[in-house]
């Protein structure tokens, strides 16, 4: 018959209470018990009341081939009562541990919780860095905004400056213009042209007025 050293649950909600049970393997938590060995009270404050046991009895049944539990085993090397199955256990979860690692699958919940929080870390740390690269890339848009909004408004103030002192110049340039035009030019040759052919008439006629003189 196979025999086991396990837990079975007593107490209330909220109260828990173990007591510690041979027990033939075939059978459910809380069935038929070959012996009592003693109990476990986890809200007890004081080590003596938190684990009582029969010690003899308890290496009576490790002798014969019982089974201890994990829970038990534990208890049972709290209390110095090393056995053979607790060395195979360390063995047999040291096996995995590698074997997981190996495979790079997280084994403890240890492990899981520190694997949590440094991906947390990380994903913080990627966002923060991620912010304030984007409130810098803000800044310079901005900063270049602003630049090219002074730029802008520079040329529209020379503008009318500029057009004020076009529009200064543009009436003294006017007279000048006015002065310099061609049709002045074209009324005076004609005046001029009549003075020349009544000097050439003049003096053609003057020899001929005085040969009869001459005669005379």
């Amino acid at each position: 018959m196979a025999v086991k050293i396990r837990m079975s649950r007593q107490g209330r909600r909220h109260r828990p209470f173990f007591r510690i049970n041979v027990i033939d393997i075939r059978s459910p938590r809380d069935g038929r018990i070959i012996e009592k060995l003693g109990h476990y009270d986890p809200l007890e404050k004081t080590s003596e009341k938190e684990i009582v046991l029969d010690i003899e009895r308890v290496k009576y049944w490790l002798d014969k081939g019982a089974i201890p539990s994990d829970s038990v085993s534990e208890i049972l090397l709290r209390f110095g009562l090393k056995h053979k199955y607790a060395a195979e256990k360390k063995t047999r979860r040291a096996l995995a541990r590698k074997q997981a690692r190996a495979a790079g699958v997280l084994f403890t919940s240890a492990e899981r919780v520190a694997a949590q929080k440094a991906a947390e870390a990380a994903k913080a740390a990627a966002e923060a860095k991620a912010k304030q690269e984007e409130q810098k890339a803000k800044e310079a848009a901005e900063a270049k905004a602003k630049k090219e909004t002074q730029a802008e408004e520079k040329p529209e103030e020379a503008k009318p400056a500029e057009a004020a002192a076009a529009a200064e110049k543009k009436p003294e340039e006017k007279p000048k213009k006015e002065k310099k035009e061609k049709p002045a030019a074209t009324e005076q040759k004609p005046e001029e042209k009549p003075v020349e052919e009544k000097k050439e008439e003049s003096a053609e006629a003057t020899p001929a007025d005085n040969q009869p003189e001459a005669d005379a």
